[in-house]
């Protein structure tokens, strides 16, 4: 049995992925596709565990040539290979030590690539963070770096549907950022803030970057700090990177990457980091705190429409910041936004609102602010913290 096709012949899923062959249309998507050479890979894979080994061989040796700086891919096919001549030392032994790195990683690619074909997550089901998503986010992703996986949602009319997903790499040290320079990916509940064109970039960074608003005021509250952290692609002669292989962006193979970025859109787009994603029905969203925290929200709007200054007051944390501003500053800022609409009206427009749970129970929540006979209002966004059953405001800001 080859070595990387160990444990493969319990799957009887089949890998679906955009961009396959589709036999029925007699055609062959562009070898540039999204997830075209890992369904490949599988294929590959699914055949030398069936003892079908001079096909898997024909597979990986087509999907070589095709992709040649598929490192993984040329590994498999390098075991293909030593099993047709019966060489039962096998390639761990007879590489040098240098490569010895190299080959322990490519095997750990390799098991969790076959993991997430193995264990798909729950049809229909959708992950916990993704509570509540207005019209304005069209689109969503989620990141579970246990499994190195990023899942790429639509959202619509019928709530969520998953797309796509695809292997992914993050820090060198594995996720939890803390701080600048430890080589770790952020966890929490981010947003795309923009995209930038490759031709902007080094090379190193191959089809473009879409940048995350590390850290974000979750974040800063904890003390976390560093900068710049990025999804973004590979150089042109790698086609895909070590499970943990980067400074702390999350890395994914170029196709993959040029994929999310026509799809998705800047400062509307939630990109949920966990270090293992809950998957639940639709229905679950719905927790008891979660309708706890529905109905604190609408009495916070109901105490600034009806002019309740001491009340209105009352749902902001001791530690609250207004757009940066710290604990000193909060409320002149606060009681100045309340005055300018004392005896208006508010209703929320697009409300959103994501859940993110380590050490406290947070809500992200995003809504238009617009008083009523008006059309238009500022965009704003609150982060909310849970104390027992009290919600507290801790940041808010106006983000459009």
């Amino acid at each position: 049995m080859v070595s990387l096709g160990t444990g493969l012949a319990q799957s009887s899923e089949r890998a679906h992925k955009p961009g396959t062959r589709s036999k029925q249309a007699g055609l062959i998507a562009p070898l540039t596709a999204d997830g075209l050479a890992e369904a490949r890979l599988m294929e590959a894979y699914k055949l030398a565990a069936q003892g079908r080994t001079r096909e898997a061989l024909l597979r990986a040796e087509a999907l070589v040539k095709d992709y040649p700086h598929f490192q993984l891919a040329q590994l498999v096919y390098g075991d293909l290979l030593s099993a047709r001549n019966r060489n039962t030392r096998g390639l761990d032994e007879v590489a040098s030590a240098s490569a010895a790195q190299n080959l322990t990683e490519l095997r750990e690619e390799s098991l969790l690539r076959l993991k997430a074909l193995r264990e798909r997550p729950p049809a229909g089901h959708v992950p916990s963070h993704f509570v509540q998503l207005s019209a304005r986010n069209k689109h969503a992703i989620a990141i579970d770096t246990s499994r190195a996986r990023l899942y790429l949602f639509e959202h619509g009319p019928e709530g969520l549907k998953l797309l796509a997903d695809y292997y992914i790499s993050v820090g060198k040290e594995g996720a939890g950022k803390s701080q600048e320079g430890d080589m770790r990916t952020p966890l929490g509940v981010y947003f795309v803030t923009s995209q930038i064109d490759p031709k902007k970039l080094k090379d190193f960074y191959g089809a473009g970057a879409l940048p995350i608003n590390y850290p974000n005021p979750y974040d800063v509250r904890h003390g976390k700090t560093g900068s710049g952290i990025w999804l973004h692609g590979t150089p042109p002669g790698q086609f895909a990177r070590a499970p943990r292989a980067s400074d702390g962006c999350v890395v994914l193979a170029n196709p993959d990457l040029q994929r999310i970025m026509r799809t998705v859109q800047s400062r509307t787009t939630p990109v949920v980091i966990a270090k293992s994603l809950n998957w639940v029905a639709p229905g679950q969203l719905l927790a008891p705190e979660v309708k706890v925290f529905a109905d604190t929200l609408s009495a916070w709007r109901e105490a600034k429409s009806r002019g309740d200054l001491q009340r209105f007051l009352s749902f902001y944390s001791t530690d609250m910041s207004v757009d940066g501003k710290g604990s000193v500053d909060w409320r002149p800022n606060v009681g100045a936004d309340f005055d300018s609409g004392r005896g208006r009206q508010f209703e929320f427009k697009d409300l959103s609102y994501l859940r993110w749970t380590d050490t406290s129970d947070t809500m992200v929540v995003t809504f238009g602010e617009v008083a009523r006979g008006s059309l238009t209002g500022p965009i704003k966004r609150q982060y909310w913290v849970r104390a027992g059953r009290q919600w507290k405001i801790f940041f808010e800001g106006v983000i459009g």
